[in-house]
């Protein structure tokens, strides 16, 4: 049996076979691409906003309660972070999640509980930091679309 000669097969691409079966992975790769720029823009509005309030904070209280919440800002990002990873596998198609996550917001809170000189709120409301920078990303890309 001879091989089939290569001039008399019908290219990938006339035959139309390429087109479908890059378009799944081209769609994936940008989605990918959006993802990461999305996770990119998060951890730079979390860190701004941290900025902008620990300086606030320690202007307007004591630097105290500045720190307090800078522990709890920076236990957010190590949050989000691990949000974003879970995130991630799910776009690479695992399913399970892990519940990490939870449990390092409970021992934060069980942490600043039991320590004295640690404060819950500024602690809590540090960790929330996270959340107002996804409300401000939300915001920014509602009402001014064109600056995504």
């Amino acid at each position: 049996m001879n091989p089939p000669n290569p001039s008399e097969q019908p290219r990938q691409d006339e035959v139309g076979d390429i087109a479908p079966s890059d378009a799944p992975a081209s769609e994936t790769n940008a989605s990918l691409q959006e993802f990461y720029q999305l996770q990119q823009r998060l951890f730079v509005y979390t860190l701004v906003m941290t900025a902008v309030i620990f300086a606030s904070v320690w202007i307007g209280y004591d630097l105290h309660i500045a720190i307090n919440y800078l522990l709890g800002a920076c236990v957010g990002v190590v949050y989000l972070r691990m949000l974003a990873r879970d995130v991630e596998r799910i776009g690479q198609g695992e399913r399970k999640l892990v519940p990490s996550r939870l449990a390092l917001f409970i021992g934060l809170i069980i942490v600043a509980t039991q320590w004295d000189q640690l404060e819950i709120v500024p602690i809590f409301l540090g960790f929330l930091t996270y959340k107002a920078a996804i409300v401000v990303y939300m915001l920014q890309t509602t009402l001014l679309p064109e600056s995504k």
